[in-house]
């Protein structure tokens, strides 16, 4: 059985921020997202990560927003002079964008108590014709416009947007995965596990090396959305690894 291409759905992820570039933050969102998405069927193809620069952030979004189902941003949607992705994400769609009356709404009905300064208005303004990504954390919401969902770079809060979104995404079939240990060196089974990988083209076989107690050793990765496939090229591997294992 094929797969066909309704079957996949695919996302691309933009990472917005001079810290993340300059090492004083260190990113704790891709790999979260990335293991979340692949979870609920949804296959990350590529991660950019571009500076608080509104040019960079344009023709970074408009280059992932046309390639892939979903472009999830993380960053630059606080409350100071440098938090632009919301404008930057504006300009993108070219529609204009304003203080909120919906976001207006939340601060007044959770915090109350707290001023609507300038800089919490900052928080407010939302791209027109955008739907609201709740923040159960610190209130302020992200938001999704087309296929792009903007989200905080808080991880904490990241994680609460993801999960506040995740219901109105379609989702594609799950990708299925076994893991194989190897027993032997990856430089011992590279060439047949390319054999392997050309016998069976709708899996994905990846070696990925580490060191035990023993010394070096290999896991071996096989993923395909078909149990049949999976099933087929696990099989071929372990009998590749008797081969192998019997040789030495």
């Amino acid at each position: 059985m094929s797969q066909s291409s309704s079957d996949i759905v695919t996302a691309g992820l933009l990472v917005i921020g001079d810290e993340i570039l300059s090492g004083r933050t260190k990113d704790k969102n891709i790999g979260f997202i990335a293991e979340y998405l692949t979870a609920i069927g949804i296959d990350l193809k590529e991660v950019r990560v571009v500076a608080d620069e509104e040019a960079e952030i344009v023709a970074a979004l408009n280059a992932l927003r046309s390639r892939y189902t979903y472009v999830f941003t993380t960053g630059g949607i606080g409350p100071t002079h440098d938090d632009i992705t919301a404008d930057s994400v504006a300009k993108a769609f070219g529609v204009p964008i304003d203080i909120d009356p919906r976001v207006v709404a939340i601060f007044k009905e959770r915090a109350p108590h707290l001023e609507l300064n300038e800089a919490r208005l900052r928080m407010a303004r939302i791209p027109a014709g955008a739907d609201l990504v709740e923040n159960s954390v610190s209130n302020a919401p992200g938001f999704m416009i087309g296929n792009v969902i903007v989200m905080a770079g808080v991880p904490a809060i990241m994680q609460a947007m993801i999960d506040s979104v995740s219901g109105r995404l379609r989702t594609g079939r799950k990708m299925l995965s076994e893991t194989v240990l190897a027993n032997a060196r990856e430089g011992d089974i590279g060439g047949p596990l390319g054999e392997i990988a050309k016998a069976h083209p709708d899996a994905m076989i990846g070696s990925y090396p580490f060191f035990d107690g023993k010394g070096p050793n290999t896991n071996i990765v096989v993923r395909s959305r078909e149990p049949q496939t999976l099933a087929a090229a696990k099989a071929a591997v372990e009998a590749m690894l008797v081969k192998v294992n019997g040789a030495r």
